[in-house]
C-alpha cells in the first residue's frame, strides 16, 4: 500500500500565470518529483534548425521535422525534454502529470510518419511554433502514442500541457480516451494535475464564497464575535497537497494578486505565490520510502518571462534565483549543451554580519 501511495502521489506540480501593466506575461510553476533526483535542475539549450525524429514503440521511426526555433528546457533523467521550456520567440510549453486520465493513441505502424512520443510533442511545439494559435492549428498533424521510456526513472508518462505565448494567449491540451485531443481555456492561468481540466472547473463552484474581505462581526446572545485576524474571508481554502486543493489555492492567490507594474515584479511575485506550494519531502513520501539523493519533493521552481524571453529558476539544491536570457543566445550557432549550475549542490548564503572595526577610536 505504501508503494502504491508513493507511485501515484510523487508528481504533484502547480502552475500559474501573472500579468503586469507593462504588458508582461510571466508563466511560473513548481516541479515536484519525490522518487529520486530526476536532474530537473539541468537545463538543455537546443539550437535552431535541429533535425528531430519522433519515437514510437518500434524505435526512432516517427515524425521527422526540422526545428524553426531554438529553445531552453528543463531536463528529466538526461532526456531532451522535461517539465517546461521557453523558445526564442517567447513561446512557453509546460508539462504536468495527468495520471489515470491521459491516454495516448494506439500505435498504428502505417501512421508512423506522423507519430511521436509525448516528450517529442513538447520538443515539436517548442521548436516549430511561436504562437499558441499555430500549435492548435497543427495539432491534428501529429499522433501522440505511448512509448515506454525506461530511462525516465521507470515512471509512466501521462502528461497534459499548458502553452502560452507573449500575447497572453494560452491553452490547456489534454490527450484522453486513446488519442482524443481536448483543448481548454485556462482558468486564470492555473493548472495542476488529475483529474481532467473540466473537472477542476466544476470543482471551483464549491468555493464561490471565498473572499479576501474579512468576515463581519456578529452578535449572539450578548456575545460580540469578531474575526481572529486577517484572512478570515479565506477560511475554507483547502491546504493539502492534492491536485484539486492546489488548483483552488493557486486560483485564489492568482485572483487576489496585488497590482504588478513591471514584468520583473510579476516574476518575483510568482516565486512568492509558489512558495505556498513547496512540498517538504517528508510530507509527500512515507518515512520507510524516503529517497536518499534528494532534499525536497519540490525539485525546481521556474518563472518564464515571455515578453523579455528570460527564463528564471531556483532548485532544491540552491534557492538563489538564476536566469537564462534567451536574447543573448545566438540559436543559429549555439551548440546543444547542458547548463548545470548545481554541480556542487550547495546553497548560496550571503553573510551580511556587521564587521567589527579593529581600530580603536
Amino acid at each position: 500500500m505504501a508503494l502504491l501511495m508513493v507511485s501515484t502521489s510523487a508528481y504533484p506540480c502547480t502552475g500559474i500565470t501573472l500579468k503586469s501593466t507593462d504588458g508582461g506575461v510571466v508563466v511560473s510553476r513548481t516541479v515536484e518529483w519525490a522518487l529520486n533526483d530526476a536532474q530537473h535542475n539541468k537545463i538543455l539549450v537546443v539550437p535552431r534548425n535541429k533535425q528531430f525524429v519522433g519515437q514510437t514503440p518500434e524505435g526512432y521511426n516517427g515524425k521527422k521535422w526540422k526545428g524553426n526555433y531554438g529553445f531552453v528546457t528543463l531536463t528529466a533523467y538526461g532526456q531532451p525534454y522535461g517539465p517546461d521550456g521557453l523558445n526564442e520567440e517567447g513561446l512557453y510549453v509546460g508539462v504536468y502529470y495527468l495520471p489515470d486520465f491521459a491516454e495516448y493513441a494506439i500505435y498504428d505502424s502505417t501512421k508512423a510518419e506522423n507519430s511521436m512520443s509525448v516528450g517529442d510533442l513538447m520538443q515539436w511545439m517548442l521548436s516549430s511554433f511561436k504562437t499558441v494559435d499555430e500549435i492548435i492549428d497543427n495539432l491534428n498533424n501529429v499522433i501522440v502514442v505511448n512509448v515506454d521510456n525506461k530511462e525516465f526513472g521507470g515512471a509512466a508518462l501521462p502528461f497534459h500541457f499548458k502553452i502560452v505565448d507573449p500575447s497572453g494567449n494560452s491553452k490547456i491540451i489534454e490527450i484522453v480516451n486513446n488519442g482524443e485531443v481536448k483543448v481548454y481555456d485556462p482558468y486564470i492561468g492555473v493548472i495542476t494535475n488529475s483529474p481532467t481540466y473540466d473537472w477542476h472547473l466544476i470543482n471551483q463552484r464549491n468555493y464561490l464564497s471565498l473572499s479576501t474581505n474579512p468576515n463581519s462581526q456578529m452578535s449572539f446572545d450578548g456575545y460580540n464575535l469578531k474575526p481572529l485576524g486577517g484572512g478570515s474571508g479565506l477560511i475554507g481554502l483547502p491546504g493539502d497537497f492534492t491536485p484539486p486543493s492546489r488548483f483552488v489555492r493557486a486560483a485564489a492567490f492568482t485572483a487576489s494578486c496585488r497590482p504588478l507594474e513591471t514584468t520583473l515584479d510579476a516574476v518575483f511575485e510568482s516565486f512568492r505565490i509558489l512558495d505556498n506550494f513547496n512540498i517538504p519531502l517528508g510530507a509527500q513520501v512515507p518515512k520507510e520510502h524516503l529517497p536518499t539523493d534528494i532534499v525536497s519533493a519540490t525539485q525546481v521552481t521556474s518563472a518564464s518571462d515571455l515578453k523579455n524571453k528570460v527564463y528564471y529558476y531556483h532548485t532544491m539544491w540552491n534557492r538563489q534565483i538564476r536566469k537564462i536570457d534567451l536574447n543573448t543566445i545566438d540559436f543559429a550557432t549555439v551548440k546543444e549543451q547542458i547548463i548545470d549550475d548545481d554541480e556542487l549542490k550547495t546553497n548560496t548564503v550571503k553573510d551580511v554580519t556587521p564587521k567589527l572595526n579593529s581600530k580603536k577610536k
